[in-house]
């Protein structure tokens, strides 16, 4: 079924960019330099959204004539492309980018042609329902998970990789009393932050391995 697989609902959005001569610097490449400042890691805007699994947003300025048998085609306008795998459906996931990120979302998208701002909750959701297009294909590493259980898995697949890296050759004994001992720490560990899985993080001290 498009859109969704298990408990997840992937979400593409085309919304076209306004084509004003007279706007200096045009209004895609002010999305273009707004999204460049944007983080990747926990501070971004889409990490802060709720039931965010991942999130891209790209301008794209024509499709590419890819050669015979295709034919060559050519967009009317630019587009805002945005695509998510959130949880839950489509109306509480917008409902909370407008709740949690209005800032961010009206600068990126009132260059774009007919969107209301996220004051206006209803108007908001209804905007970007008339720009969804149908989701048929999910990035490979979103599965039927929430993002909290996706997460935490992340979170055990790093420490345990890290475990069986620096206890090679050790003592079955004290290999043991180490693992359980780990394994409790584990348990007692926050949820990660959505975008802050970090390689880098020590499981002994929840600190940082520079």
């Amino acid at each position: 079924m498009p859109n969704r697989s298990g408990s997840v609902y992937g979400l593409t959005i085309l919304s076209p960019i306004i084509d004003d001569e007279r706007a200096t610097p045009s209004h895609d490449l002010q999305i273009r330099n707004y999204l460049a400042k944007l983080s990747t890691r926990e501070d971004s805007p889409f990490a802060l959204a709720p039931g965010t699994h991942l999130a891209r947003l790209v301008v794209m300025d024509d499709v590419i004539y890819v050669g015979m048998p295709a034919c060559e085609e050519h967009l009317r306008s630019k587009y805002l492309v945005f695509e998510s795998n959130c949880d839950g459906d489509l109306d509480g996931y917008l409902r909370g980018l407008a709740d949690s990120i209005p800032e961010h979302l009206d600068a990126i998208w009132k260059h774009c042609v007919g969107y209301p701002g996220a004051a206006n909750r209803q108007a908001f959701i209804a905007y970007m329902k008339a720009c969804q297009l149908d989701t048929t294909f999910y990035f490979a590493a979103v599965n039927d998970k929430s993002v909290s259980e996706t997460l935490r898995a992340l979170q055990t697949q790093t420490a345990v990789a890290d475990f069986i890296a620096t206890h090679q050759g050790a003592d079955a004994a004290a290999l043991q009393q180490e693992f359980i001992q780990f394994v409790a720490r584990l348990k007692s560990l926050p949820l990660p932050r959505p975008g802050s899985m970090d390689p880098h993080r020590d499981i002994k001290t929840g600190g940082r391995n520079e």
